[in-house]
């Protein structure tokens, strides 16, 4: 993605501008044919009700508790005038896009016969985790993304339920196979199986769950991005893995991934490849409510793609890491997606050990090692799973 200038204070001060009745709406259409695309977020069911009345088109409706509801489908002008007079519509949104956060692949990779520790894995200790028996076994992973390759043999044992919000094109065992390749690789590096071939995740025994809310050209709608997290949140589970992103926010998907804090769920991004640049971490990464994770290489530098700002919380390894990909096969990609699901996996074997997803974040970044990067690209430091664990790894 392009070089992002958007910060949080400046997106919090135009949520703030929006909930005051300052609504943002998208292109007119005054001259005619299919009405915009638009998100209506609402304080109550009752508005929610008339925002689907007055809809050319519902696509999604999305309840995130306490915090509202919204309605995506398309608005014309006129039923965009006559909601924002109401009190208990709190914004409306362009349904914009956000897309996969993955570079230009490091090069290379093909079917990998013997198991192999990718470099990622040994940089941030996760190996010591699992010699110590700690695998995540009975942590329940999200993998929010293009889809997992549903017969993947790294994968397929690890794997839960899949639930797709944009259906993959081709012919699919499941409606939430990846028809791109960026979900198998990020779901891999979060949990491959330790089981002699391949490569090994950071989590070996995680149960992997395919949230497809990204389509074929990696890329989905804010609505069906929300609405996926929304999903994880109502099924309970403990980590959901974001490696996608835009330079625009969207109340809506801060909303959704508001409602996933406050039911439990860890909710881990990647910080943008907009680098080499500053203040320039792209959303959900900017969002509060996510853990934003940085990119570093394999000589404990930033990543010159990596985007920084004050909102990176964390880095882990993101150049050039070899993983899953589709048909059985692995690839090296670059990008903070492939930081990302580092972060996750670690965050999965700590919930597994019974951490909240409050205190697996605060650990995981009171653990961090220190690189001697600045706190705007790195954030606490590089992930270290063995010592959030508890595990000495100081000689390996």
């Amino acid at each position: 993605m392009g070089e992002d200038n958007t910060t949080r204070r400046r997106f919090l001060k135009g949520a703030a501008a929006g909930t005051a009745g300052t609504l943002l709406v998208g292109a007119a259409n005054a001259s005619g044919g299919r009405a915009p695309r638009r998100i209506v977020g609402t304080k109550s069911k009752a508005a929610a009700d008339n925002a689907k009345g007055k809809a050319e088109a519902v696509g999604r409706t999305l309840d995130f508790g306490d915090i509202g509801q919204a309605v995506a489908g398309r608005f014309s002008d006129k039923a965009i005038e006559q909601l924002r007079k109401r009190r208990d519509v709190r914004y409306v949104e362009e349904d914009g896009t956000m897309h996969a956060l993955q570079g230009k692949p490091g090069g290379g990779g093909g079917t990998t016969a013997a198991q192999t520790l990718p470099w990622g894995i040994d940089r941030v200790d996760a190996e010591v985790a699992h010699a110590n028996g700690s695998t995540g076994a009975g942590a329940d992973l999200a993998i929010l993304d293009t889809g997992i390759d549903s017969n993947h043999p790294d994968l397929v044992d690890n794997l839960g339920a899949g639930r797709a919000f944009t259906r993959a094109k081709g012919n699919f065992a499941e409606d939430w196979d990846d028809d791109n390749d960026h979900g198998t690789h990020c779901a891999g590096t979060a949990g491959a199986v330790d089981n002699a071939e391949g490569v090994v995740g950071v989590s070996t025994e995680a149960t992997l769950h395919a949230v497809k809310v990204l389509g074929k050209r990696g890329s989905g709608s804010f609505s069906d991005i929300a609405a996926g997290v929304e999903y994880v949140a109502d099924q309970g589970w403990d980590v959901a893995s974001m490696s996608l992103g835009g330079s625009s926010g969207t109340q809506t998907l801060r909303d959704a991934c508001q409602y996933a804090t406050n039911n439990g769920v860890l909710v881990v991004a990647a910080a943008g490849n907009s680098g080499p640049c500053s203040d320039c971490v792209g959303f959900p990464a900017a969002y509060p409510e996510t853990l934003a994770v940085g990119s570093t290489d394999s000589t404990d530098d930033l990543s010159g793609f990596s985007s920084t700002g004050p909102e990176v919380d964390i880095a882990a390894p993101g150049s050039n890491i070899n993983s899953t990909v589709p048909g059985g096969a692995y690839d090296t990609f670059s990008g903070t997606s492939m930081a990302t699901p580092h972060v996750a996996g670690a965050a999965a074997q700590l919930m597994a050990d019974g951490a909240s997803n409050d205190q697996a974040r605060s650990t995981l970044l009171n653990t961090a090692e220190d690189l001697g990067l600045g706190d705007n690209e790195s954030g606490a430091g590089l992930l270290d799973v063995a010592a959030a664990l508890g595990y000495d790894s100081s000689n390996d």
